[in-house]
């Protein structure tokens, strides 16, 4: 072999060399391929032009949407009690904001995206869980959950307990009708009541493969809860995720337990990667556990487009090493 050939090879191996441990570093990063967007972001768009919102939330990037109730199959007395709710919010919709499961599902599809979840109240889930799976498997929805307890029944640790019975009972029902059940909490329970923590004790005395939970990574953190040390210690407890990010550490004054508390700390919501949060690490760590939906949520976000945009931008950009 001559001196000229030599050298070429020589430097073709030692750059091959070089790159190895790059390549193979690449193959431990991964990016959230299907972004999702719950769509409290966005209510009053909805209620002004669903089928445009829908499009723009397209057209941005994303794939997914958690859509939020009432619904037309939604239990009466939930659907007179957000009327005064959304009106003191300043929107008109919920739901499917006026279109069938089939007109939702074709729009869906127009646009190239998916709803795999939907918040539902749970009388609804409790006594017409029919009605929620009729309209879940024409839009394509595969988990049915609740944005929150209500306030009668979490009031005790004896409440906490026999609401971990119903979510038993409902996780049932739901898997009959051939959904799944998820509890989204708002940061509410966190706090130790004769030395138990409520939150703990729903998942202790829930079935795992019945009753799965949704992280709003938001709230936890203000409940002054680690989102990361959730996710180790219960693998493939949070399916879904609902994705923010936080200007500043804040944490509830009280409990976090009522509607004035998480009002007060909306002030502190952030597009991601504007705030404190170490997303980059939950998202890695969520994987890790086996989340499989991620959904941006900025509540009643003023300014939705910039809100959108700036999130996925950061959002699809993240490289994790998990």
């Amino acid at each position: 072999m001559n001196r000229r050939i030599f050298i070429q090879k020589s430097a073709v191996a030692v750059a091959a060399g070089s790159l190895i441990p790059h390549l193979t570093m690449a193959d431990d990063m991964q990016k959230i391929k299907s972004l999702g967007v719950a769509l409290f972001t966005v209510p009053k768009a909805l209620s002004a032009d669903f089928e445009g919102t829908l499009k723009v939330i397209s057209e941005i990037g994303y794939k997914e949407l958690e859509f939020f109730g009432p619904y037309t199959f939604s239990d009466e007395a939930t659907k007179e009690g957000w009327k005064m709710a959304a009106n003191a919010l300043g929107f008109s919709g919920s739901g499917y904001f006026g279109k069938t499961p089939k007109e939702v599902k074709e729009i869906l599809n127009r646009y190239g995206l998916s709803a795999p979840s939907i918040h539902v109240d749970l009388p609804t889930l409790r006594n017409n869980m029919e009605g929620v799976a009729e309209a879940a498997h024409v839009v394509g929805h595969k988990y049915v959950g609740i944005a929150m307890i209500p306030d009668d029944m979490r009031k005790s640790l004896d409440d906490y307990k026999k609401t971990a019975e119903i979510f038993n009972q409902v996780g049932e029902s739901a898997k009959k009708n051939g959904l799944t059940f998820f509890y989204h909490n708002h940061g509410y329970g966190h706090k130790a009541v004769d030395g138990v923590v409520p939150f703990q004790m729903i998942l202790d005395n829930t079935d795992a493969d019945l009753v799965k939970m949704q992280m709003d990574v938001f709230w936890f953190t203000a409940a002054g809860i680690d989102p990361i040390k959730y996710l180790k210690e219960n693998p493939k407890r949070f399916p879904l995720l609902h994705v923010k990010d936080m200007r500043e550490k804040k944490t509830f004054p009280g409990d976090g337990g009522n509607m004035g508390e998480w009002m007060g700390l909306f002030p502190y919501l952030a597009d991601a990667g504007d705030g404190v949060l170490d997303l980059s690490g939950i998202l890695c760590e969520a994987k890790k556990s086996g989340a499989k939906h991620f959904l941006l949520e900025k509540d009643l976000t003023p300014d939705h487009v910039n809100a959108l945009q700036k999130s996925f931008d950061y959002l699809s950009a993240l490289n994790l090493k998990c």
